[in-house]
């Protein structure tokens, strides 16, 4: 047997059924079926410890290179973005308006209305309803503002009395002294204001001229809106604009919802906050209401701007009191419609969290001011879709029942 095992080799199985040679030698019959024991188990490969450590650190400095790439790449877009600040910021305009009028527009355009005809339709009622509100406030405005005036007077003579008294105890003549000083700060800053009213009126040009090219981009968005889709595909390429298609119409979708449900609670913010302050008998409670609605589209921080100009209103015109019952209304509508509404309404329009709404507000109204915080949210919500659809597809293609063609886009399972 021990020079079986010789011949044979160590470890290896030895059939009895076969035959010996000439010499006494034992060998195996091949019947061509699978060894009834089985190859043997090989060891594990082992590495030293200085080439698991050279590995870590040679992926680790791909991926850095790679996100140093990804994150040059961003930076540059940015500066790009800022220097075409004039021309990004009516496109994304006219965007918005765009996902606003074009479901009336497609309700007209199936029942036999011309597209283009349709689109300057709505956007005519458009215009004459937003001038309408306009026209309907100033009278209001200009009609109190000698009410507002001498509520800011009754103010500042409210605040002088309660300087006078304690705890600061501060006589006529210390008041004198801080109100020659402050009059002197001004006059000398004099130049300083001069230019900072002409930039204000320049901004104000600048973003009357915006708007209307916002509103004449979003004309041909929804008159023209259905056929830059196929022609996106035809201009990419079948694989290439499927993705594209998929990408661009999952972020219409959201965007459009984004905007109608921002516009659902900011009206029902104004609405309310309007209600109450016509009940206190704060003056321009309409002005305040309208302006309540145009700040909740800038969320966390719209809201808390508007709803401080009401109660400085309130305070300079109808004392501490009426003052105190309006930052309660405000405070109470506000809790009512972030903490039940907005949550119920926001869940499948957006699906951002807070935290990530709030760095978006902020970030966009650093770079880009005003303009750059009432867009930031609706940038967010489509940057997250897009990323959504590129996890979808990665996880479409990690799984063994991928599709056949890998460039397929994947459907969206989610209901639109």
């Amino acid at each position: 047997m021990a020079g079986v095992a010789g011949v044979v080799g160590e470890g290896e199985p030895v059939d009895d059924r076969g035959g010996s040679d000439e010499g006494g030698r034992v060998h195996r019959v091949d019947h061509g079926g699978p060894d009834p024991v089985g190859p043997r188990p090989s060891a594990p490969a082992t590495r030293e410890r200085g080439q698991v450590i050279e590995s870590g650190v040679a992926k680790l400095a791909r991926w850095s290179g790679r996100i140093l790439l990804i994150a040059l790449g961003l930076v540059l877009v940015g500066l790009l973005v800022g220097q075409l600040w004039s021309i990004v910021l009516p496109t994304l305009l006219g965007v918005i308006i765009a996902t606003v009028l074009r479901p009336p527009v497609r309700r007209l355009v199936d029942h036999r209305v011309p597209p283009a005809l349709a689109a300057l339709l709505v956007l005519l009622v458009t215009v004459v309803v937003i001038g309408g509100v306009i026209a309907g406030f100033a009278p209001q405005v200009a009609g109190q503002s000698d009410e507002i005036v001498s509520g800011v007077a009754g103010g500042i003579q409210q605040i002088q009395r309660w300087l006078e008294g304690p705890p600061f105890n501060l006589g006529d003549g210390q008041l004198g002294t801080i109100l020659d000083q402050a009059v002197q700060q001004v006059q000398a800053s004099a130049a300083t204001i001069a230019g900072g009213v002409l930039t204000g009126v320049g901004a104000f040009a600048s973003g009357l001229l915006n708007v209307v090219l916002a509103v004449i981009l979003a004309f041909f968005f929804v008159k023209d809106g259905p056929r830059f889709l196929p022609w996106l595909t035809r201009a990419t390429g079948p694989k290439a604009g499927g993705h594209l298609s998929a990408v661009l119409e999952r972020s219409w979708r959201t965007l459009g919802s984004f905007i109608r449900t921002q516009a659902l609670v900011a009206l029902v913010d104004a609405v309310f906050i309007g209600i109450g302050l016509a009940v206190l008998g704060v003056p321009l409670w309409l002005p305040l209401a309208v302006l309540t609605f145009f700040g909740g589209f800038v969320p966390v921080v719209g809201a808390f701007v508007a709803g401080a100009l009401a109660v400085l209103v309130a305070l300079v015109t109808q004392g501490l009191t009426v003052a105190l019952i309006t930052l309660a209304i405000i405070v109470a509508v506000q809790q009512i419609e972030g903490n039940v509404l907005q949550p119920i309404l926001q869940s499948r329009s957006m699906g951002l969290h807070a935290a990530v709404v709030l760095l978006a507000v902020t970030a966009g109204g650093t770079l880009f001011g005003i303009a750059g915080a009432f867009l930031a949210v609706p940038v967010a919500a489509v940057a997250a879709e897009v990323l959504r659809y590129i996890g979808e597809q990665i996880t479409a293609r990690s799984t063994p029942a991928a599709a056949a063609d890998p460039d397929e886009p994947v459907d969206d399972p989610s209901p639109s």
